[in-house]
C-alpha cells in the first residue's frame, strides 16, 4: 500500500501565533464529533413578574458533555497527526473515536510517540543496534551517517551505579553505647571530614566520590561506547552517569513518554506501537493529604484499591478536586507505581499546577503559553474542580459510604487491635518512585 502525500485530516490544522511565532497543530475540537465531546442544549423555564401576573420565560443554556477520557485523547491526537493511510489508517482514528463501544472488543490501534526516553539497561542495546546498522550500510556502500533515530530520544545512564561505600549513620545519630560518633580506624571522635587523631577521612565522608569512581572503572567500555553514540547519532541525547535517576531527570527536563525495550527502538526507527484500545478506570480523589502523610502512603493505598478491582492492561485516569491538592512530585510518584497495580499507565491530565511546575523548572514563558493555548484549543487542559469536565470512564472505583466507617477487630502477637478505614496495614520502602519527590527524599535523609 502506498503512502498518501497529505494527511486526510489536514482540514483540522490551525495556526496559533505565540510570541510572534506561528505554530501549526491539529485541533481536535474542530472534529465537531459528538464522540469526542458533545454539545447539549438545556432549556429552563423561569417566571418573570409583569405587574399583575407572572409570564413564563424559556432560557436556553448550552453545556458540554465530555465523552473521551483525556488519556484516550492522547491516543487520538497521535493517530490524527500521524495518519498517512499506511501505518496509521483513517479507520484507526474511527476506532479511537468509537472508544466507548470498542473498549471491550480487543480492537488494535497504532500509537506513535513523538519522543522516547530510555535508561541504559534498555538503551545500550538500542545504541548497539544503530551501530550495527551503520556498519551494514557502510559495507553496502551507503552513507552510515544517515542511520539515526527518527524521533528525539534521551538515554539516561542510571543503572550502572553500585553502592560499595556508604555514609555511616554514626555521623547522624548517637553510638549504640552512647556518646559522640567515633572514627572507625582509631575509635577517636571524628568530624564531618577528617579524624582529628590520625588525619584520615572518615569512612563515609567521600562515599559518593568513591562510588562514582568505581562506577566509571567498571563500566569504562560501556561509557566509551555511549559517548561515541552521543557524538555520532543525531536526535540522541545521552545524559551522563551521576546526573540522577531517569524518573527525576525526565520529570525536571524532557517531561515526555517513557517506553522501554523493543518498543522504544521501534519508535526510534519510525514505526508505530501496536496496542489494544484499553478500558479506562477513573479514580476520583477528594480532600487533601494530611501533613503527616507522604506520597508513599497515598500510593500504597491507591495500589491496594486498584489491585482489588484489577486494572491489568487498562489505563487509570485520576480526576476529582483532590487532584488539584497534589503536587506534581506526588502525582509522579503515584503514576510511577502503575506497574505495581498492573495498569498500562496512570494518567494525570495537565492543569494549572502542571504549568506552575514547568515554570519552576526553567521553561520559558513562551513555552508555557504555547502549551496552555494548545491544550485548551484541543480540550486537553484540565480543571479538576469542574465536574462538567469529567469524561466517561469504563468503570470507577469507590468505597461505598456505608462501608467507610467499618471496623475490623484483629489479634496480633496476643494483642487486640481495631482496624478502620485509613489504618496502615502495609508498608514498603521504594526507590524509583520516591526519587522524584523532594519531601520524601528529605524525609529519607533525616
Amino acid at each position: 500500500m502506498a503512502t498518501t502525500t497529505e494527511n486526510p485530516f489536514q482540514r483540522l490544522v490551525q495556526t496559533a501565533n505565540i510570541g510572534g511565532k506561528d505554530y501549526k497543530f491539529f485541533n481536535l475540537s474542530a472534529l465537531n464529533d459528538p464522540r469526542y465531546r458533545e454539545y447539549n442544549l438545556m432549556l429552563q423555564q423561569y417566571y418573570m413578574k409583569n405587574l399583575q401576573h407572572f409570564i413564563p420565560v424559556i432560557v436556553s443554556t448550552e453545556f458540554v458533555v465530555e465523552k473521551l477520557p483525556y488519556s484516550i485523547r492522547v491516543l487520538l491526537e497521535s493517530a490524527i497527526r500521524n495518519c498517512d493511510d499506511f501505518q496509521v489508517l483513517q479507520k484507526d482514528v474511527e476506532h479511537i473515536l468509537d472508544w466507548e463501544k470498542n473498549q471491550t472488543k480487543n480492537v488494535e490501534i497504532p500509537f506513535k510517540p513523538a519522543r522516547v526516553i530510555l535508561q541504559d539497561f534498555t538503551g545500550v542495546p538500542a545504541v548497539v543496534d544503530f551501530a550495527a546498522m551503520r556498519d551494514a550500510v557502510k559495507r553496502l556502500g551507503g552513507d552510515p551517517q544517515k542511520i539515526n533515530p527518527v524521533c528525539p530520544a534521551d538515554l539516561v545512564i542510571d543503572h550502572s551505579i553500585q553502592v560499595d561505600v556508604s555514609r555511616s549513620t554514626l555521623r547522624f545519630s548517637p553510638n549504640p553505647g552512647g556518646g559522640q560518633p567515633k572514627c572507625l580506624n582509631c575509635e577517636g571522635p571524628c568530624s564531618d571530614k577528617i579524624c582529628p587523631f590520625h588525619g584520615h577521612k572518615t569512612s563515609s565522608a567521600d562515599a559518593l566520590e568513591q562510588n562514582q569512581e568505581l562506577e566509571f572503572t567498571r563500566n569504562k567500555e560501556r561509557f566509551v561506547f555511549l559517548k561515541w553514540g552521543a557524538r555520532a547519532l543525531k536526535n540522541m541525547l545521552i545524559v551522563p552517569p551521576g546526573s540522577g535517576i531517569v524518573h527525576q531527570v525526565n520529570l525536571e527536563f524532557p517531561c515526555q513518554s517513557c517506553v522501554g525495550g523493543i518498543e522504544a527502538e521501534a519508535v526510534m526507527l519510525g514505526q508505530s506501537i501496536s496496542m489494544v484500545l484499553p478500558q479506562v478506570v477513573g479514580y476520583k480523589l477528594t480532600g487533601e493529604v494530611d501533613q503527616m502523610t507522604t506520597s508513599t502512603d497515598v500510593v500504597l493505598t491507591i495500589t491496594k484499591h486498584l489491585r482489588q478491582i484489577g486494572v491489568v492492561g487498562k489505563f487509570v485516569e485520576f480526576f476529582g478536586p483532590g487532584v488539584s491538592k497534589l503536587s506534581i512530585a506526588d502525582r509522579a510518584t503515584i503514576s510511577n507505581m502503575c506497574p505495581e497495580y498492573g495498569a498500562t499507565v496512570g494518567y494525570f491530565p495537565i492543569d494549572n499546577k502542571s504549568l506552575e511546575y514547568l515554570l519552576q523548572t526553567g521553561r520559558s514563558n513562551e513555552q508555557i503559553q504555547f502549551i496552555e493555548q494548545y491544550l485548551r484549543s484541543i480540550t486537553m487542559f484540565r480543571n479538576y474542580n469542574d465536574q462538567n469536565e469529567d469524561p466517561v470512564f469504563s468503570e470507577g472505583f469507590a468505597i461505598p459510604s456505608d462501608k467507610q466507617s467499618t471496623t475490623v477487630p484483629i489479634v496480633f502477637e496476643n494483642k487486640e487491635y481495631t482496624l478502620s478505614h485509613g489504618s496502615v496495614v502495609i508498608a514498603a520502602i521504594t526507590s524509583c518512585t520516591n526519587t522524584s519527590n523532594p519531601s520524601v527524599m528529605l524525609g529519607a535523609g533525616e
